[in-house]
């Protein structure tokens, strides 16, 4: 075969799957762009109670369950010791003693730090023997991570009509922001050039959720399809209950937020996505951590492929939904080919200049070009465009440099989900299913003390 037609043929189907994916860019955009605002409804029609998992936290617990108390007085919060080893349960017990409505749920190994689902199947099990039956309907569960932060208004707007104001409604899930994405020295004592890169790298976490993620979840209100995350998951107890299986509503999985989610849809629940409420997270700054973090997240959606069957073979979820959630799935896997496919194009095309110079100008010369530029544009254009959209719905004092620079940093941003797929394939394949916690910024344990990075 020559080069030529190798060249052809990889760059074909590079754009074929390409265009697929543009288009599906091109429909969760349309949604994502004619969003309308959430009607609020009335808080005290719900009993509330927010979720804290905590696993040596000592670095943020106490500020947010500070938060917690002073913004949601009328709500519960409930955090979950997974058998910590700092001063994590000390200072829950000070909060509950200083401000009330605080309870502590303590775990010991070996019963403990076995995962995200099992703390949180304790803490149902705990909470919802105070609960009468009756009132399991209208009592919400939030789950919030140790620096969660939810928007002031997440009550209101989450017993909103469309949201558990409609008894259809198992699960909400708020947008997601992050908290430290104007901070313009986040690493202290570093260079100029060090914290750029660390302040780039938290803007475009701060864009996926927003932008790309937010997307897909709006798109999936067609689907039917609209699933909940781990951070500002708000729950019906009653919904939960009808789902518990074995230990609990949480299955095992490395994300469990998505697998709790499609429950929802197989036991004919319906989940709910508003940008009206949001919470506020910590992004990360260590390219590390976040790669560990993400190998989770994708070996977990790996874990979930075994659903597919219950997917396609459930009546309470259409074809269309079906499809929608099957393509989910099968993403990690995807992203694992495309590291064998899509360099494809570039290798041939560097062959080709070293062995044939003339003949790869020739090819260029009579279409070759073209096809080249099609396929550069749409591997750029599809993913450049959420540097714009993110201004135009986020970040509107931003100006076109900025955004065209998001944009472009974007770009390269996703390129790091071919890396974080192949370690969830070798992690799934050596069966390292242990949960791996996420360690925050202002953990940094540098000559045995605890420096902190955020501001």
């Amino acid at each position: 075969m020559s080069h030529q037609l190798l060249l052809d043929i990889s760059i074909i189907f590079s754009l074929v799957a390409g265009t697929v994916f543009l288009g599906y860019v091109v429909t969760i955009i349309l949604p994502f762009l004619r969003r309308t605002p959430d009607e609020h409804g009335d808080p005290a029609a719900f009993e509330w109670h927010f979720v804290v998992p905590c696993r040596d936290e000592e670095a943020v617990i106490g500020e947010t369950v500070g938060y917690l108390r002073e913004t949601f007085p009328e709500a519960t919060v409930w955090v979950i010791d997974d058998d910590s080893e700092d001063a994590t349960a000390d200072i829950v017990r000070r909060a509950a003693a200083d401000l009330g409505g605080v309870e502590l749920i303590q775990r010991r190994r070996p019963n403990a730090r076995t995962g995200k689902a099992h703390a949180l199947n304790h803490a149902w099990s705990i909470i919802r023997e105070t609960i009468p039956a009756e009132r399991r309907a209208t009592t919400i569960l939030a789950v919030v991570d140790a620096d969660g932060r939810p928007s002031a208004n997440l009550l209101e707007v989450a017993a909103g009509p469309e949201l558990f104001g409609s008894e259809r409604i198992g699960a909400v899930q708020v947008e997601v922001r992050m908290s430290n994405r104007v901070v313009t020295t986040p690493l202290e004592g570093r260079g100029r050039f060090a914290n750029l890169l660390a302040r780039t790298f938290v803007r475009m976490q701060d864009l996926e959720f927003r932008g790309p993620i937010s997307a897909i979840q709006m798109s999936r209100r067609y689907t039917g399809t609209v699933n909940v995350g781990g951070n500002g998951q708000l729950t019906r107890l009653s919904a939960l209950d009808d789902i518990a299986e074995g230990e609990g509503p949480w299955r095992g999985s490395l994300l469990e937020d998505f697998e709790l989610g499609l429950h929802f849809l197989l036991g004919g629940w319906k989940n709910a996505y508003t940008t009206a409420a949001w919470v506020d997270q910590e992004a990360l700054y260590s390219l590390r951590r976040y790669i560990v973090q993400r190998a989770r997240w994708s070996q977990g959606t790996m874990q979930c492929f075994r659903y597919i069957p219950k997917i396609w073979g459930s009546s309470r979820l259409g074809n269309l939904g079906a499809m929608e959630l099957t393509y989910f799935l099968t993403q990690p896997w995807v992203q694992v080919l495309g590291t064998i496919f899509y360099p494809i194009p570039v290798i041939a095309m560097i062959v080709n200049t070293v062995t044939n110079p003339a003949g790869l100008m020739d090819y260029l010369a009579h279409g070759g070009a073209w096809l080249l530029a099609v396929y550069v544009v749409i591997g750029v254009g599809e993913f450049a465009i959420w540097g714009f959209l993110y201004r135009q719905r986020c970040e509107r004092e931003a100006d076109l440099r900025t955004a065209a620079g998001w944009g472009f940093g974007y770009l390269v941003y996703v390129y790091l989900i071919y890396v974080v797929a192949w370690r969830a394939v070798i992690q799934l394949v050596r069966r390292q299913t242990a949960w791996a916690k996420t360690i925050r910024n202002a953990e940094t344990v540098e000559a045995g003390q605890l420096v902190s990075r955020t501001s």
